[in-house]
């Protein structure tokens, strides 16, 4: 059985003040979906939306800030769970759209806008929605070196100072955190943080916030 959509968080990446709030107005109308958008000038506007608050749907311009790489984007486990639909201006190589979840044009209408939205939304289908929901304690253990890991993103770390830390290879520390957001079902910092402080891993004060 799928679960209801109730509210999406859609981050709106787009330079052009104009398009990008012509967009946010669109989503705010369309029927039968509650939207809370995100309007997103620049990559570092868009770096502090998806560790604030990670939106469900990125809604981006291939060529914001410059080229958006959505390969690159996925590697990142913290945006693992973000879906990406193009926002296609100008793009006419539709091989480059294919690394999307979604491609909408500025001549969608709004029932196509609504059902590419709903489509990109969706969750799967779940035959144990008891073991989705199981408290944290209670998910598959972390090894002891995933908890280290974890303690180290909550205190701000980038991947190159745990693997410094720990006497790492980046590869391997990008592999612990893909670990680890399978395990835990958390892909942000701030589940990850609140995870670290509920099983007393880190002291509230070690927080980097």
């Amino acid at each position: 059985m799928k679960k209801r959509i109730e509210t999406l968080r859609i981050a709106v990446a787009e330079t052009s003040v104009i398009v990008r709030s012509g967009v946010v107005a669109v989503l705010k109308r369309l029927p039968g979906i509650q939207v809370r958008p995100v309007e997103v000038a620049s990559p570092d506007a868009l770096e502090n939306c998806l560790h604030i608050d990670t939106p469900d749907i990125l809604l981006v311009n291939p060529t914001f800030g410059g080229w958006f790489n959505v390969s690159e984007f996925r590697t990142d486990t913290i945006h693992a769970s973000v879906k990406c639909i193009a926002l296609n201006c100008n793009i006419t190589d539709t091989s480059i759209l294919q690394a999307y979840d979604e491609s909408i044009t500025l001549y969608e209408d709004v029932e196509s806008l609504q059902q590419k939205i709903l489509r990109v939304a969706a969750p799967a289908d779940t035959d144990d929605e008891d073991e989705k929901n199981l408290p944290l304690q209670e998910t598959e253990q972390l090894s002891q070196r995933e908890k280290e890991i974890v303690i180290c993103v909550v205190k701000g770390m980038t991947n190159k100072e745990i693997a410094d830390r720990l006497f790492l290879s980046i590869h391997t520390v990008n592999t612990h955190r893909r670990n680890i957001a399978r395990k835990l079902e958390i892909h942000s910092a701030a589940g990850l943080t609140i995870y670290a402080i509920v099983n007393k891993l880190v002291e509230l004060s070690e927080v980097k916030l």
